[in-house]
């Protein structure tokens, strides 16, 4: 079955925890505006926190280093494929499975809605950042 997530207003790892649950469960999971994606927290300590793990090298061979990208579709991917077991087989599979987009594009429209069941991201916690804000501080330009 197929699955189609609006990121709008929802909490990044309620968000991913539920895609991964649903992709390891065999499904094709698309989320859309994930631009929109909100991560609960202050924003200097969540800027902070991203800058170091983009700044991470490794000093014998830097291309060895993990990458994050400051895209914000490919970094809602990131996110999701850290919940999954990517290195196996399965993981791999369920992988595949996943689309993410910046807006809503038309293609999509044919997909199942799936609502992530969670509280609003201001009941949670009171101070907020989107993705969208998020990538722009880590130097994304569109």
């Amino acid at each position: 079955m197929e699955y189609l997530i609006d990121g709008t207003d929802k909490v990044l790892g309620r968000l991913g925890s539920q895609a991964a649950k649903l992709l390891l469960n065999g499904d094709s999971v698309t989320v859309v505006n994930a631009e929109c994606v909100v991560i609960t927290g202050h924003e200097r300590d969540i800027a902070e926190k991203y800058k170091q793990r983009i700044e991470l090298k490794d000093k014998a061979n830097p291309e060895h280093s993990p990458y994050w990208s400051r895209r914000s579709d490919m970094f809602v991917k990131r996110v999701v494929r850290g919940m999954l077991p990517y290195k196996k087989p399965k993981g791999k599979a369920a992988f595949s499975r996943l689309r993410v987009y910046v807006g809503f594009p038309k293609e999509v429209k044919k997909f199942k809605a799936f609502d992530v069941e969670s509280k609003k991201p201001n009941q949670i916690f009171e101070r907020t950042m989107t993705i969208k804000q998020l990538t722009e501080k880590l130097g994304y330009k569109r």
